[in-house]
């Protein structure tokens, strides 16, 4: 298959996972999501948006966040927070974990079956648990 061929093939999938979730498939989402869910990754939106002006896309600052937002809101992807410097965007919304590397800044997938909890804390009344965020720092091991 041609590079040009797997892109549009890429961005039709992108353009039915956005429908699927409900948000309209316009140019800039479809370059924004075929750019973020072509592989399971973590980026940031300033990483998204030095992507896209590299590759030549005219798009603002503005609309990559609003974008990102959108998709986030929708659960076409998920929003990170790991070191509260900035965001990162998941594109894997199944249930899982992460490292962070905290030399290179990566993200790692680790899967749930894969962490074990002994115990929580029973959630306040009224309400319940919905999920569980759970980020491991890594850096190299002192020699």
């Amino acid at each position: 298959m041609s590079a040009s061929a797997s892109s549009e093939t890429v961005a039709a999938r992108c353009q039915q996972r956005m429908a699927d979730c409900g948000i309209r498939p316009t140019a800039q989402r479809v370059r924004i999501a075929s750019l973020l869910l072509s592989e399971p990754q973590h980026l940031s939106a300033e990483q998204i948006l030095a992507s896209l002006r590299a590759s030549g896309a005219r798009v603002s600052k503005a609309t990559v966040y609003n974008t990102l937002n959108l998709f986030a809101s929708h659960g076409l992807i998920r929003q990170l927070s790991v070191d509260g410097t900035r965001a990162w965007f998941d594109s894997n919304v199944d249930a899982h974990y992460h490292f962070h590397d905290l030399a290179s800044g990566a993200l790692i997938d680790v899967p749930v079956p894969d962490v074990e909890f002994s115990r929580l804390p029973p959630p306040p009344p009224g309400t319940e648990v919905d999920g569980i965020d759970l980020v491991i720092r890594l850096r190299k091991k002192a020699s």
